[in-house]
């Protein structure tokens, strides 16, 4: 339902406050609310089962019976001495009768094989076949019997255990039947549908929750979070307030409460926070606990409000139906549950949602990290970057505004219900019969037959015990009576006051210890990347050159969760700073003393003792001019990337005679050079800028997109933008993935041609497939081999290995998957003569314009189309569709067969790769291959159709480029970085199809360009020229050529302003 007063949104603003401390804080919010969610419920069974006892012979009894109970369960027969007849009494006044003589009368039931025989008991009174009546003034009998055959019996609750079990349900069905027969119809059907409509809520919330990408954990823990609602609920009506529900509007109304409470808001809180961190990451400047805010703070306005709303009904029902108390109280019960259930959801769901999201963000950065060492990214920098990872219309009746409606009509129903009495005889009778007891038993005949001499005085009162059932002993009744022991001994034990209080400290403590060792763990989203790198591989903070003759300890834990906390309170401030190092900028040395006055001996000396971090920047650079420190080792000699960048500048600009890096003109500071490590580039001196511009939306697949460009080309954002206004007026891009397989290609040699064409063969044949496939797929979790592709060349044997490699563009996981089935295949498959000439043999083909890739594919193959109505073409591109289709064909297709090209059938289709490339940190060097395109149009009804075919994009979400943060939150901005969560690969074929329909924006825009040129060149030559002689010839030429008028020429004039470039 939409917000009916904005300042509902501030009403949740305290909620949202409350959700992100228990985000922050989730194990001891967790304890709380089930620590006392239990203390209320044990207090709710207690006001409900008070007073309700099962039989106590039945399957649900000890063998240890209680006096009291067993007494209340005996039927009672008087006799007084003014009559002759027996008659029955209750349990009270069998109590209070004085002086009169009381027995017990026992039916011992020894049902089994008629073989075995029954024991002889001296005070038997009567026998009828297995059963035996003995009469007794103490309610006692002996446990175990022993027959004259020497057979061992044992008393039993019953007679059979699965009997009893099949008796008890039959009664509930018989019973259950028998008042829905008798139940009016129409109550009938009102509890059928209340029940029914609170499964398909149920089931609701499974669907919904598995959409959204969490299969059970956070449907249950929905469920528990109402569950504890409700129990809290009860507690406060019953022991509180006293305006308690009975057991029977309790069922009746339970399924009411659920379809009114619903989880809507619980399951799009959930969906926002998964959307959320799937989308982004959580990188330095997010964390759980600001995605559980902002999901509150998004959510909690029209959680507040439906709450509110539905309280108020409640109340205002429990007012206008005061003399009806049984409705009353539920009303009153079910405002509790809502105020109960909007406080358990800022708190408890909070930090199950909190915990989900981390648990989400390790197993991310777990992937990460082996994706990237796989990709040949060396450990701390993969340590680094996987720690930093670690609105369509709906109809009426998914809105939100019909959820709330039916909520209250669903009250009002309720209250109808109530007042007409419907369904209250139903459940009434059927829990009544369900926990009635058995009846009275009969007295016997035995016993009204015997004279009043014969065994009884003139007052007597004989109690009936229930019967009592024997059975032969048996081995495995020996375990059955230690377990109930042991049970007995440790349930009094509980009750001792000393060993209650003993195991109330002891879980008290296990429960501190259990918060602590959690708390420990969620270390690992808590704190940023370099923080984090710190702690595991012990890295002191760097000393400053002021402070180089002296250690650094790291920062305090307290100190540094006080710092991390207030980051933290900041919405939207970044808890990540680059430290920057220090340059001689910022030391006293003159300008003058650029050789250090130490000998360089001593320096030497101080960096053969590893304590070259020790040193001043300016001797450090000694050493790297005088040769004693090669530039490449720097970072591992500092432990300090940013300072060994400003190093290695100082000592460039002296060895290369090159001032210039003593400027800023190139900058260095204030980057992430940790990231660069052992993953983008080696010899750093610093980056260089490069302006992003961004084109969009671009709808592709019916889904928006803002697609960043980084580039230095003029008009070049500015074209594609006015492509993809062109697009988007004609609903957008149809993508199509063809193939998905990144290639390597290494050569072999054999001896002799001989060998080399039986390798071939077997190699392409089921067997030499499935033996690679198997060695190949055991060096990675990611890749995967598809297909092998030989071509031979003499002696020399040409292997083509195409594999998935999930997110991550996967040559460096591809080579090592191809040098193991290298080694097997000559150690383990009997090709021994066999020379790797180069894991590279160019039959990849990497980074080279070649054939096979155009005809092959390598990466993604993707095709895209789009129709562009006509008015659209003549409206925005400026330009014509039958002029459009002409020069596709021209230019596009004929001129790029004269010029024998491979792959380049379009205008600039590596412009745009080129730029999605820099801008996203794909391999700018694989624009070569990404960029075979051919671009078709058509027309079609008068409307353009265009078309590109792309089959080789290599591109990639992970590794490379893409561990530098801009890149990444470029990456961020399309929603496809780092590895899918679910589906390995998909984030990278996204990736395919944006960088494709960027390409089309691209071709469309600089065809419709250059066909507005050509047409404004034509037409102006046509209307300016001189006029001709009138000949019969040029009167007819002249007529059949259609007349332009000045508005079309100056549309066209401004459809070739755009920039011309190709």
């Amino acid at each position: 339902m939409p917000l009916l007063f904005k300042q509902m949104k501030h009403l949740a603003t305290p909620f949202a406050y409350v959700a992100r401390y228990s985000a922050r804080h989730p194990i001891h919010v967790i304890l709380t609310t089930l620590l006392v969610s239990t203390a209320a419920y044990l207090s709710v069974i207690q006001y409900f089962f008070s007073g309700w006892h099962l039989d106590s012979n039945t399957i649900f009894s000890s063998n240890n019976r209680d006096q009291n109970r067993f007494f209340n369960d005996c039927t009672h027969y008087y006799r007084s001495p003014s009559s002759n007849g027996w008659h029955l009494i209750s349990n009270e006044d069998s109590s209070s009768l004085q002086m009169t003589d009381h027995y017990y009368l026992f039916d011992m039931n020894f049902n089994s094989n008629p073989s075995i025989s029954v024991p002889e008991l001296n005070d038997t009174i009567y026998e009828n076949n297995a059963n035996k009546y003995i009469l007794r003034t103490e309610p006692a009998i002996p446990s175990e019997l022993t027959s004259n055959d020497g057979t061992q019996w044992r008393l039993t609750s019953n007679s059979n255990y699965f009997s009893e079990i099949q008796r008890f349900f039959s009664f509930l069905y018989k019973s259950c039947t028998t008042h829905i027969n008798e139940s009016e119809p129409f109550d009938l059907f009102i509890i059928i549908l209340s029940y029914v409509t609170m499964l398909y809520t149920l089931a609701g919330l499974f669907t919904d929750m598995k959409k959204r990408g969490s299969n059970i954990w956070l449907t249950i823990s929905t469920i528990i979070n109402s569950g504890c609602a409700l129990v809290l609920a009860l507690y406060t009506t019953q022991c509180i307030i006293e305006a308690p529900v009975n057991v029977f509007s309790l069922v009746e109304g339970l399924p009411f409460i659920f379809v009114i409470i619903g989880f809507k808001h619980k399951v799009k809180m959930a969906s926002y926070a998964l959307r959320k961190v799937e989308r982004i990451g959580i990188s330095k400047k997010t964390t759980t606990d600001q995605i559980i805010y902002d999901s509150m703070a998004k959510e909690g306005g029209r959680l507040v409000q439906d709450h509110l709303l539905c309280i108020t009904a409640f109340i205002g029902c429990s007012i206008y139906a005061s003399h009806l108390e049984a409705l009353t109280n539920f009303c009153i019960l079910c405002s509790f549950i809502l105020t109960f259930e909007l406080i358990l959801t800022s708190t408890f769901f909070a930090a199950i949602l909190s915990l989900k999201l981390e648990i989400y963000v390790i197993h991310r950065s777990t992937i990460i990290k082996q994706t990237l060492e796989e990709d040949g990214v060396i450990p701390t920098t993969a340590d680094i970057i996987s720690s930093a990872e670690s609105k369509s219309k709906t109809s009426f009746f998914q809105s939100n505004t019909a959820v709330i409606i039916a909520k209250l009509s669903i009250i009002l129903l309720f209250v109808v219900v109530h007042f007409y009495n419907f369904g209250a005889r139903w459940a009434t009778g059927a829990l009544t019969a369900l926990y009635m007891n058995r009846g009275p038993k009969a007295l016997p005949d035995f016993i009204k037959s015997v004279s009043n001499n014969d065994l009884f005085s003139e007052q007597v009162v004989i109690s009936i015990a229930p019967i009592q059932y024997y059975q032969p002993a048996k081995s495995y009744h020996q375990l059955e009576d230690m377990i109930f022991s042991v049970l007995s001994y440790v349930s009094v034990a509980i009750r001792d006051r000393f060993v209650s209080k003993l195991i109330f400290f002891g879980l008290a403590f296990s429960a501190s210890i259990n918060i602590y060792l959690l708390n420990a763990a969620r270390i690992h989203t808590l704190l940023t990347a370099n923080e984090l790198s710190k702690k595991i591989n012990g890295i002191v903070n760097r000393p400053s050159s002021k402070e180089s003759q002296s250690t650094v300890s790291p920062v305090p834990s307290a100190v540094y969760n006080k710092l991390h906390e207030k980051n933290l309170n900041v919405p939207g401030e970044s808890t990540y700073v680059i430290p920057e190092c220090s340059t001689d900028s910022e030391e006293t040395d003159s300008d003058e003393s650029e050789i250090s006055n130490r000998p360089l001996e001593e320096l030497e000396q101080v960096m053969k003792e590893g304590r070259t971090k020790l040193l001043k920047n300016k001797e450090i650079a000694s050493l790297v001019i005088n040769s004693k420190l090669p530039l490449y080792a720097l970072e591992k000699q500092l432990g300090d990337t940013t300072r060994a960048v400003a190093v290695r500048r100082k000592a460039l600009s002296i060895l290369a005679d090159a001032p210039v890096l003593a400027t800023d003109r190139l900058p260095y500071k204030n980057f992430d050079y940790d990231r660069v490590f052992g993953a983008c580039c080696e010899n750093v001196i610093g980056y260089m800028p490069l302006p992003v511009g961004v084109i969009g939306p671009l709808i592709i697949d019916d889904v928006p997109y803002h697609i960043p460009m980084a580039t230095t080309e003029g008009c070049l954002v500015a074209s594609a933008m006015r492509g993809c206004k062109a697009i988007n007026a004609g609903g957008g891009i149809t993508t199509v993935l063809t193939k998905d397989g990144m290639t390597r290609g290494p050569v072999v040699r054999f001896p002799s041609l001989k060998r080399s064409g039986a390798c071939k063969i077997w190699l392409d044949s089921e067997d030499g497939q499935e033996k690679i496939k198997k060695a190949f797929n055991s060096t990675s979790r990611f890749a995967r081999l598809q297909h092998i592709q030989t071509a031979l060349a003499g002696d020399l044997l040409f292997i083509r290995f195409r594999t998935t490699t999930g997110d991550a563009m996967g040559m460096n996981m591809i080579s090592k998957g191809v040098e193991h089935s290298l080694h097997q295949m000559v150690t383990e498959y009997g090709w021994y003569d066999m020379e790797i000439v180069s894991v590279s043999g160019n039959y990849c083909t990497d980074k080279k314009p070649a054939a096979v890739n155009w005809i092959e594919g390598r990466g993604k193959s993707i095709v895209a189309e789009a129709t562009i109505p006509g008015n659209i073409v003549r409206s925005v591109l400026k330009s014509d569709v039958t002029a459009l289709v002409d020069l596709n064909i021209s230019k596009n297709l004929i001129g790029s067969a004269m010029a024998g090209s491979v792959g380049g059938f379009n205008a600039h289709a590596a412009n745009l790769v080129t730029a999605v490339f820099l801008a996203l940190g794909q391999d700018p060097a694989q624009n070569v291959e990404s960029s075979n395109c051919i671009t078709l149009m058509k027309e079609v009804d008068g409307d353009l159709r265009i078309s590109v075919s792309m089959p080789s994009i290599e591109v990639g979400t992970i590794g490379g480029g893409t561990v530098l943060e801009p890149q990444g939150a470029m990456l961020d901005l399309l929603g496809v970085r780092g590895p899918h969560p679910t589906e390995p690969g998909q984030n990278a074929r996204q990736l395919a199809r944006i960088v494709a329909c960027a390409v089309m924006a691209g071709e469309l825009s600089l065809c419709s360009a250059l066909a507005a040129g050509h047409l404004v060149q034509s037409h102006m030559t046509h209307n300016r020229g001189k006029k001709a002689e009138s000949t019969e010839a040029n009167k007819k030429v002249a007529n059949q050529t259609p007349k332009v008028s000045k508005k079309d020429i100056d549309r066209l004039k401004e459809g070739s302003k755009i920039c011309i470039k190709s």
